[in-house]
C-alpha cells in the first residue's frame, strides 16, 4: 500500500503524461486531459494512493466484510492525504459523501464516516467540524468503477440533496470518500455544496483510479500496517 507521487492533475490529482499538452492554457497549472475539457466544480481532489492490490483489498474488508478496524489504517492514509491539500479555513466543514439510506441500513455503517473520524484524530484543524447530516443520498446509485465518463453523469444526476443549507451557508467544506472514480460524484457534491453557499469544496479520499498508472512512480512503502 504506497502513496501516488510523481506528475499529477493540479486539480483531480490523475496521472498527467510529462509533455507540454498537459499545462493548461489559461491557468498554467499541471492538468489532465479531463480537467482541461471539462473543470470540476470542487477546487482540488487528492488521494493516498491508487485503487489497487492491498489498498483495495483493505477498502473491501471494511466496506464488504464489516471489518471495521481496518479504518483505523485506512484514515491515517486519509489524513496524509489531507495534508496534501494544504486547507486554511477558519470554517472548515468536514463532509462524508453519504450513503443512500437503505445502504447505510444495509452495511451498518458508512465507511466515509467511519475514515473521516479516524483521520481527523490525526490532524490539528482549528475549528473543523464533522458533519454528517448536512449532505443526504436521496436515491440508491450504482457503483461506477469501469464505467465510462458520460455514463456516471446520468446515474448520478439528482441522487443528493443539501439537507440542511444553513450549515453550509458561508463555509469551506472538505468533502471526504473512501474512493475516487471518475469523480462524477465527488463533482455533483461540490456543485450542490456551492449552490447552498459553501464557499470552496476540496475533496480528500484514500484512493482513487488512476487513468494513466504509467505516468506514475510508486512512492515508499506505507509503514503503519496495524488496523487499530
Amino acid at each position: 500500500m504506497t502513496p501516488i507521487t510523481g506528475e499529477t492533475c493540479e486539480i483531480c490529482s490523475d496521472g498527467v503524461l510529462g509533455s507540454t499538452h498537459n499545462w493548461g492554457a489559461a491557468t498554467r497549472r499541471m492538468e489532465c486531459a479531463a480537467c482541461q475539457k471539462e473543470k470540476p466544480s470542487f477546487t482540488k481532489a487528492t488521494a493516498y494512493g491508487a485503487y489497487d492490490g492491498g489498498l483495495r483489498e483493505l477498502i473491501h474488508l471494511l466496506k464488504y466484510e464489516r471489518v471495521e478496524p481496518a479504518a483505523g489504517v485506512l484514515g491515517t492514509m486519509l489524513a496524509e492525504a489531507i495534508g496534501k491539500l494544504q486547507v486554511s479555513s477558519k470554517s472548515l466543514v468536514v463532509v462524508p459523501v453519504p450513503l443512500y439510506a437503505g445502504k447505510r441500513r444495509e452495511r451498518g455503517f458508512n465507511q466515509a464516516e467511519l475514515i473521516a473520524r479516524k483521520a481527523l484524530k490525526e490532524l490539528t484543524f482549528d475549528n473543523a467540524q464533522l458533519m454528517i447530516d448536512a449532505l443526504e443520498r436521496t436515491r440508491p446509485t450504482a457503483s461506477q468503477i469501469g464505467w465510462t465518463r458520460p455514463q456516471p453523469r446520468e446515474n448520478i444526476r439528482g441522487a443528493f440533496r443539501v439537507a440542511h443549507p444553513n450549515k453550509i451557508d458561508g463555509r469551506d467544506v472538505l468533502l471526504v470518500d473512501d474512493v475516487f472514480t471518475t469523480g462524477t460524484t465527488a463533482s455533483e457534491c461540490a456543485r450542490i455544496l456551492l449552490k447552498a453557499g459553501a464557499q470552496n469544496v476540496w475533496v480528500a479520499t484514500v484512493a482513487r483510479t488512476l487513468k494513466h498508472q504509467e505516468a506514475l512512480e510508486i512512492g515508499p512503502q506505507f509503514e503503519t500496517a496495524q488496523a487499530s
